[in-house]
């Protein structure tokens, strides 16, 4: 358009030009080596318009002729591109449908075309994964890798897999370089969680706790859930470093809540028993169970090995006469009454535990109490019941 509006400012020039100065057109010489050329002004003016506008053509030529080649280029390129993402949407499909070959085929055969190659690699790599071979799962990882910021996502990638292998150590090794950068990534922690645990890495799983309830990755119960196994664990190894002393000095320094929590304790005096901390144990277990009366801690009492059992048995005895169906005191003292060969006691104990609940080994240690007083028929008798139990029902 400009040059166009160009053109005629110039020939309108020379055509006021020439009008004024009409019958007066001059002389131009053009002398190039041996050769001259003579014309007059008004001709002159005409060739350099002619010669702008023929000029102006040629451009306008040569430009449309670029524009209709770069429109065709990128007409098959457009095509291209259409074609690939239509094939690696197909293949996410096939991947989710457990067409693994299929998928694979389909996300690589234009994945160069693709507008986000990484995607289509990052998917072929959980395909050849799924159909076992980790050489092509490797290839298609390394060629994801040369994307433009991919890091994350193919470490990540790399982590989820090792995990689904249960290569945990080779998970581990990845999520610790990303924890560092990307401490807050929800992916990130819930595979440290799964990898800490397999590798009984309890120590950094305590850690990871806060981060758990931070991001909302895991209910309170499973944390709960978590942090007693993981304590337990500790505590077992605190107990091989010195026997009771390193075990004494990791229950002083727990948090109380955990203290109060039921199976803590049940570990914890499980382990001093280990280590001859029997009067340590039974101290723990007696304020507990005035505390709380229908803990599961009962089958404890019997394996005590103190001095005398009297305390062991009146503690019992005075939870039997607040509550008379409390089955597990009455298990208890069962127990104890056969270590002390008391026979007739065990067996009326033995007897009301079972009214209330069925119990294999209450089963089978009433039918060693009969079986010492010479009551082998009803001996007989009560091990095909624990028998029964144990069979599963046709």
């Amino acid at each position: 358009m400009i040059r166009t509006i160009f053109l005629f400012v110039v020939l309108g020039i020379g055509l006021y030009v020439g009008t004024q100065y009409s019958g007066q057109q001059g002389y131009v010489l053009i002398s190039i080596a041996n050769k001259t050329i003579e014309m007059s002004v008004t001709t002159l003016i005409l060739l350099v318009i002619a010669l702008l506008a023929a000029l102006f053509a040629v451009e306008f030529l040569i430009k449309k002729a670029l524009h209709i080649s770069s429109s065709t280029w990128n007409w098959f390129g457009s095509r291209k591109l259409k074609q690939s993402r239509r094939d690696t949407n197909e293949g996410i499909v096939k991947l989710i449908e457990g067409d693994w070959k299929q998928a694979e085929k389909k996300v690589t055969r234009l994945a160069k075309n693709h507008d986000m190659p990484l995607l289509c690699y990052l998917i072929a790599s959980e395909a050849a994964l799924e159909q076992g071979n980790q050489e092509k799962r490797d290839h298609y990882l390394s060629l994801a890798a040369k994307q433009e910021n991919s890091t994350l996502a193919v470490e990540l990638t790399k982590a989820r897999q090792y995990t689904k292998e249960q290569r945990y150590q080779d998970a581990l090794n990845v999520l610790s370089e990303l924890a560092i950068q990307h401490p807050d990534n929800p992916v990130v922690v819930s595979l440290l969680k799964t990898a800490y645990y397999q590798l009984r890495q309890w120590q950094p799983l305590q850690g990871l706790f806060p981060q758990l309830r931070k991001l909302k990755l895991a209910g309170e119960e499973e944390i709960n859930r978590l942090e007693i196994e993981s304590r337990s664990h500790l505590m077992e190894q605190a107990a091989t470093i010195r026997g009771k002393e390193t075990l004494t000095e990791y229950w002083k320094d727990l948090p109380k809540r955990l203290k109060n929590t039921p199976e803590l304790l049940v570990c914890y005096v499980q382990l001093l028993l280990q280590y001859q901390g029997d009067e340590e144990a039974f101290s723990l277990l007696k304020e507990h169970i005035k505390k709380h009366p229908n803990s599961n801690s009962y089958p404890l009492l019997p394996e005590l090995k103190l001095e005398s059992r009297q305390p062991v048995i009146k503690l019992l005895h005075d939870v039997i006469r607040k509550d008379e169906q409390h089955a597990e005191a009455h298990s208890a003292l069962g127990q104890l009454y056969f270590q002390e060969e008391k026979f007739p006691l065990a067996q009326g104990h033995l007897e009301k535990a079972l009214k209330i609940r069925n119990s294999i080994s209450d089963y089978q240690l009433l039918a060693q109490v009969l079986e010492q007083q010479d009551m082998s028929q009803a001996a007989h008798h009560v091990s095909k019941k624990a028998l029964s139990l144990i069979e599963p029902t046709s």
